[in-house]
């Protein structure tokens, strides 16, 4: 990739990370959308999409994926694994205990 089209990428991919966090209050519901918009956007540019085409490969709309993007919307799981899928990435969601005493979860 050339210097110029990494710096407009890398300016891209800062301008949306931006957006998806400008406005958003700080707690942890809308930190997990954050996180989840950054994934996408990311994802994204590195697969060289523009949200329509990302949305045509999961079959949903180009306005639904700027609304994941900004982190306004909280995507349904089969939205992201359509998503993942189109991405070539896989979708993991856990559970884990926060804390432990002993080994063993409180």
């Amino acid at each position: 990739m050339v210097d110029g089209a990494r710096s407009q990428r890398a300016s891209t991919l800062g301008r949306l990370r931006g957006r998806a966090r400008a406005g958003r209050a700080s707690d942890e519901v809308d930190r997990y959308y954050a996180a989840l918009a950054d994934q996408v956007i990311e994802q994204r540019l590195a697969h060289d999409l523009s949200q329509r085409e990302l949305a045509d490969l999961c079959g949903t709309t180009q306005s639904a994926i700027a609304r994941i993007e900004r982190g306004e919307r909280p995507p349904r799981i089969d939205t992201l694994l359509r998503i993942a899928n189109a991405l070539d990435c896989e979708l993991q969601i856990k559970l884990r205990p926060r804390t432990t005493t002993h080994g063993e979860p409180t």
